[in-house]
């Protein structure tokens, strides 16, 4: 079946799009949908936490502020964490570092950044951290389930080559060529003259996940108490699942120097594992004598 040189197909759903836009120009400024997803996601996270501080009889008003720390320290910390995974390609220009909009934040490094708000905010305002952390995470992991469909605009974030029921195929010519490797190459779908990818949509599976972690967790902070840490702990054991299992997929991984370890994929093993462990430790019961 020909698709007339369309930019994104999933064959096997019948979904064409002919032409994929990642931006909307306003007066003459383009304005990219990954940072408007991205902005939408922070503002549901902000609206979540507030509701669940709200449904525990907490002051709202604590998340307003923090938010403002957080979203500066996220941004950063998602941009050093790529950076240094990434440090080849800013060697010879540092002041690269600084432009974003050519993109380059990863979300590991935003969650850390977060983190680092948290612990500052909660020593100067003396407010207990693990209560700002259990209100938070629900929310955060929406967020990332809605700033995953960026990585769709952008055509980016994807996995290999793959014949199954939600395989996506891109027009070669709108990918960035450093993210196409030998499988994919090997793989290469041609219709009337135009070279297609065919990819694991990983950024689907990844946003599906984070969506059911969010409906559990949400339900989770909700119906328990918030400051134990419970919620947070969750969090990281059921995104470090999810990522684990979804990273080995992608062919942009951010590698340790020298190996081909993927580190997202070994922080999120590391974190699933320390986080069950902490679970399991939590809720022994000493043995009855």
């Amino acid at each position: 079946m020909s698709y007339n040189g369309a930019d994104l197909i999933f064959p096997h759903l019948n979904i064409v799009i002919e032409t994929m836009k990642d931006h909307i120009t306003v007066f003459g400024v383009d304005i990219a949908f990954y940072g408007i997803i991205i902005g939408m996601g922070m503002l549901m996270a902000l609206l979540i936490a507030e509701r669940i501080l709200a449904r525990h009889g907490e002051d709202t008003g604590i998340i307003y502020d923090f938010f403002i720390a957080a979203v500066i320290f996220g941004v950063i910390g998602a941009r050093l964490y790529y950076v240094i995974f990434e440090w080849d390609q800013y060697r010879g220009d540092i002041l690269k570092i600084l432009n974003i909009r050519q993109g380059g934040l990863a979300i590991y490094g935003g969650i850390i950044g977060g983190v680092l708000a948290g612990l500052v905010f909660s020593k100067i305002r003396k407010y207990p951290f693990l209560k700002l952390a259990d209100c938070c995470m629900p929310g955060v992991i929406f967020a990332q389930a809605i700033g995953r469909w960026g990585n769709f605009f952008n055509c980016e974030a994807f996995g290999g080559y793959t014949d199954s029921l939600f395989a996506m195929r891109i027009r070669q010519s709108i990918v960035n060529p450093s993210m196409i490797n030998r499988d994919l190459l090997e793989h290469i779908i041609t219709d009337n003259g135009i070279p297609y990818i065919q990819v694991h949509p990983t950024f689907l599976y990844e946003s599906c996940w984070n969506l059911l972690s969010f409906i559990f967790l949400y339900r989770y902070a909700v119906k328990h108490d918030i400051g134990t840490g419970d919620v947070t702990v969750r969090y990281f054991l059921l995104y470090g699942i999810g990522r684990f299992l979804i990273e080995g997929l992608r062919t942009d991984q951010l590698r340790l120097p020298g190996t081909s370890i993927a580190v997202s994929q070994l922080l999120s093993l590391l974190l699933a594992i320390a986080m069950l462990v902490i679970i399991i430790l939590k809720h022994k019961r000493p043995a009855v004598k």
